[in-house]
C-alpha cells in the first residue's frame, strides 16, 4: 500500500531530492518522458480505487512500466496542465508545424522542409539575448535537433552516394594498372635516355662553341677583305676587282659559318615520337631555417603552422613561440 502522503515523493523530487527509485514502485505526481529524439510527453500518475493509474499524453498506460522512464523528470501541475492542453514546454522550442504525415515522401525534400522550419525557430531565438534558463534550454535543445538534421543528411547522402562511389571505384580499379604501369614504363624509358642525351648535349655545346670561334675568325677575315677592297677601289688599283671578289667570298663564308653556330637539340625517336632534353626547374633546399623564414608570411604556411600548434596544444606540449590557451564554448 502507498504512504499516507501520496504526493511526498513527487514534492521532494520537485525540490531536488530525488529518490529512492525502485522498479515497479510508481509515485503519485506529474512527470514527463519521451522517446529518443522525440518531443516530451506529459505523464500523470495517481493511486485510485486500490490501484495505480497513469496517463502518457492523452493515452492511458501502465504506471509500473512507465515509472522508471519518467521518474527523473518531475514537473509542476501548472507545467503539466499547459503541456496536456497543447501549450508545449517553456524550456523546449516548439515543434515545426506541418511535420509528420505531411512530409514529402522524398527523404531529401522532407529533410529540407524540416530544416526550413527549424531555421525559422532558430532565427527567432537568435534575435533575443539569453537571460533565463528556459531560454538557454530551448536553444540547447534546438541546437541538438538541428545537429540531428545534419547527421541524418550526412547519413542519407552517404547512402545515396555509395553506389556511385562503388561504381567509380570499380571503374578506377579496372583501369588503374593499364593507366599507371604504361606511364611508369614510359618514364623509365625516358630516364634511360637521360645520360645519352646529356652527352649529346655536351657534344653539341662544344660544337657550337667551336663554330662560334670559327665564325668569328672568318668574320674578321671578311671584314679585313672588305676594307682592303674598299682601299683598292679608292686607288683605282688593278687588283680592286679581285679584292672585291675575295671580300664577297669571305662574307658568304662568314654567313655560312654563322648558321653553323645555331643550336641543334639532342633528341631520340622520330617526328611525332621524339624525345629531347627539357629543362625542369625545382628547388634544392640549402638552408631550411632561412627558407622557412622567407616563407613565413604566406597564408598556406600559417595554416600548416596553426594546425600543428593546435595539435601540440591538445596534446599538452607547449612549443617555443606558442602558448596553450583554452576557452569555454557551447558544445
Amino acid at each position: 500500500m502507498p504512504n499516507d502522503n501520496l504526493w511526498k515523493w513527487w514534492q521532494d523530487a520537485l525540490a531536488g531530492n530525488l529518490g529512492p527509485i525502485h522498479d515497479s514502485d510508481p509515485q503519485q505526481g506529474f512527470y514527463r518522458t519521451r522517446y529518443k529524439d522525440k518531443p516530451w510527453e506529459p505523464v500523470a500518475i495517481w493511486f485510485e480505487d486500490g490501484k495505480w493509474n497513469a496517463m502518457r499524453g492523452d493515452r492511458t498506460t501502465d504506471a509500473s512500466e512507465i515509472w522508471t522512464f519518467c521518474c527523473r523528470n518531475p514537473i509542476t501541475h501548472d507545467v503539466y496542465t499547459k503541456a496536456i492542453e497543447g501549450g508545449g514546454w517553456d524550456d523546449e522550442p516548439e515543434q515545426v508545424r506541418g511535420m509528420g504525415d505531411n512530409l514529402p515522401s522524398d527523404p531529401f525534400e522532407a529533410l529540407k522542409l524540416e530544416f526550413a522550419g527549424e531555421q525559422e525557430l532558430a532565427d527567432v531565438l537568435l534575435k533575443s539575448k539569453v537571460e533565463t534558463q528556459d531560454q538557454a534550454n530551448k536553444i540547447g535543445v534546438l541546437s541538438k535537433r538541428i545537429a540531428g538534421i545534419s547527421k541524418r543528411a550526412a547519413d542519407l547522402h552517404k547512402v545515396e552516394k555509395q553506389p556511385h562511389l562503388d561504381a567509380g571505384r570499380n571503374v578506377d580499379n579496372k583501369w588503374r594498372d593499364l593507366k599507371e604501369e604504361p606511364d611508369t614504363l614510359s618514364k623509365r624509358l625516358k630516364r634511360h635516355l637521360d645520360a645519352y642525351l646529356q652527352e649529346q648535349q655536351r657534344i653539341e655545346l662544344k660544337r657550337q662553341a667551336d663554330a662560334r670561334a670559327e665564325a668569328d675568325r672568318i668574320q674578321r677575315e671578311a671584314d679585313a677583305a672588305r676594307i682592303a677592297a674598299e682601299q683598292a677601289s679608292a686607288k683605282n688599283d688593278n687588283s680592286a676587282a679581285a679584292a672585291e671578289a675575295e671580300a664577297e667570298r669571305l662574307a658568304q663564308q662568314a654567313a655560312d659559318a654563322a648558321k653553323e653556330t645555331q643550336a641543334r637539340n639532342a633528341s631520340a625517336g622520330r617526328t611525332g615520337a621524339k624525345v629531347s632534353l627539357r629543362t625542369f626547374v625545382f628547388a634544392e633546399i640549402t638552408d631550411f631555417d632561412a627558407l622557412l623564414l622567407a616563407l613565413k608570411d604566406r597564408a598556406e604556411i600559417r595554416e600548416v603552422v596553426e594546425s600543428l600548434a593546435n595539435r601540440a596544444a591538445r596534446s599538452g606540449h607547449e612549443l617555443a613561440g606558442m602558448a596553450i590557451k583554452s576557452e569555454q564554448r557551447a558544445a
